[in-house]
């Protein structure tokens, strides 16, 4: 669990709340998805690298500081992914978004992807891999695995909700990967949903059953 940062910030819990409860709608749901994934982003990216720089304020020339130049991507897994990006955009604007499709083929029951858009430098890039759900491990595995296929060197994942099972599964395939959630819950029931959590993440965010 050294690689799994638990997010506790009390804003995060109070909104993850409203997220959980069943009475929550489409439309407050997504909002309260992208807020959360925006904090998120903050915990992500509170080590990246600075470097010092001047600028003239009103006043006089204060000696500040800029982030040195590191380029993200956010990968979203479609397509619940999707309601993390724009709250993560809000805060790193000039990160480039790719998309990973992804779905289990029924006879194998391995994941099968049916759809990569990637940043054409995203080997270069520091890639936050994004699904509000990590429950069985399965396609977060599979993302990161068509990610390395294509060049990418530095991968972190970010979910609101995980389970143990997903969060062991990831890390028995890639050790190195730092994984950001607001929750790790208790366990995932016959259906491989997470329990208690939040139900299905896309069908909440679309209003789709």
């Amino acid at each position: 669990m050294n690689r799994v940062h638990l997010v506790a910030h009390p804003m995060i819990q109070h909104k993850l709340t409203f997220i959980r409860d069943k009475n929550t709608g489409s439309k407050e749901f997504r909002d309260l998805v992208e807020e959360v994934a925006m904090f998120l982003a903050y915990e992500v990216t509170r080590n990246l690298p600075l470097v010092d720089c001047a600028v003239e304020t009103p006043v006089a020339t204060a000696q500040a500081k800029v982030i040195a130049g590191k380029k993200l991507g956010i990968i979203p897994i479609l397509r619940a992914g999707l309601g993390m990006v724009n709250g993560m955009l809000r805060l790193i604007p000039a990160a480039k978004v790719g998309h990973i499709g992804i779905y289990r083929d029924p006879d194998t029951l391995l994941p099968v992807e049916y759809y990569v858009k990637l940043p054409s430098d995203a080997a270069e890039r520091e890639l936050i891999v994004v699904d509000p759900m990590l429950a069985t491990g399965g396609s977060a595995v599979a993302a990161i695995n068509f990610l390395k296929q294509r060049g990418a060197q530095s991968i972190k994942f970010v979910c609101l909700i995980a389970a143990p099972e997903g969060i062991d599964k990831v890390h028995r395939h890639h050790p190195e990967v730092d994984i950001f959630t607001a929750a790790v819950d208790s366990h995932l029931n016959e259906h491989a949903y997470i329990v208690p959590g939040l139900g299905d993440a896309g069908d909440r965010l679309f209003g789709t059953k």
